[in-house]
């Protein structure tokens, strides 16, 4: 299954990241925690080179925890600050905080130096679509910030947000890049919700899924559908899903486009446990 999805505004959004990089001192990136390779935008490595960094593996609430730690671990190898993150939440963001200011430690030093007081570290939030950046802000701003709009990079889709007089965030639409090299990330990133659903074959995709899930999560598929025979083909799993859950045609066909978008969803949602897509050792 071939995926490729780029619309055109993701162009004029990357343009805009390209100027906004001029203004920033620290880049942080928020990647999906179900597979935290193939979720991350090579362009940014790429447009970002030389800034500080720091990865958030969001929606660790849905991922295998056991995958995660192994994940931030290879980060944290890597020279890169790595803090796994549920945004919906609040209880994490003092650490972010934390994180950011010992990441820019060095910078505030040359500027206490230069005698540059009160200048706040100006930090990209950065991300695929649906990665939760938007979520993210909100908690870590506690829905309380302003706009600074009197600066360059307030653009159509950028919005500055000061939090506090140590720290600004840049937030950015989310970007993918113009062509998967490896046909597995694009069927990775349309199973956790990353593409747009209305270009993609639901029935194929779910078949992408159940065959995941057979391979890595076996029990996952008989635990969430009570007298599934998970030793089927994938083909028959999904027919026996639609049984189970209902989805009928006229005169008691299954329905297996409705079922697929129930699969998905399920998947997405995190009804089927802790689920992760890729591992660091394949990275």
């Amino acid at each position: 299954m071939d995926i490729q999805w780029y619309p055109g505004h993701m162009t004029k959004a990357r343009r805009a990241m390209e100027e906004s990089l001029k203004l920033i001192d620290l880049i942080i990136e928020l990647t999906d925690a179900r597979m935290p390779a193939s979720g991350r935008n090579p362009d940014i490595d790429k447009m970002g080179n030389g800034k500080f960094r720091l990865i958030l593996l969001n929606k660790a609430d849905l991922a295998d925890p056991e995958i995660s730690k192994a994940w931030q671990e290879y980060y944290r190898s890597k020279g890169t600050a790595c803090i796994l993150l549920d945004s919906r939440k609040t209880d994490g963001m003092k650490q972010i905080k934390n994180a950011i200011l010992d990441i820019c430690k060095e910078k505030f030093e040359r500027n206490r130096k230069r005698g540059i007081k009160n200048r706040p570290v100006r930090a990209m939030v950065t991300g695929i679509p649906n990665v939760g950046k938007s979520t993210f802000i909100n908690s870590f701003a506690k829905k309380s910030a302003a706009k600074t709009g009197n600066k360059p990079g307030v653009t159509r889709g950028n919005q500055w947000i000061r939090l506090n007089d140590k720290v600004e965030l840049l937030d950015t639409p989310g970007i993918l890049w113009p062509k998967f090299e490896d046909p597995e990330v694009g069927v990775k990133l349309a199973l956790i919700g990353t593409i747009n659903d209305e270009i993609l074959s639901q029935y194929e995709l779910a078949l992408e899924g159940i065959e995941y899930l057979k391979n890595a999560y076996p029990d996952a598929l008989s635990s969430r559908y009570e007298g599934l025979d998970r030793d089927q083909s994938r083909e028959d799993i999904l027919n026996d899903i639609a049984l189970i859950r209902k989805c009928l045609k006229k005169g008691g066909e299954p329905d297996t486009d409705k079922a697929s978008r129930l699969f998905l969803d399920d998947l997405r949602s995190g009804r089927f446990g802790r689920i992760s897509f890729e591992r660091p050792e394949e990275d």
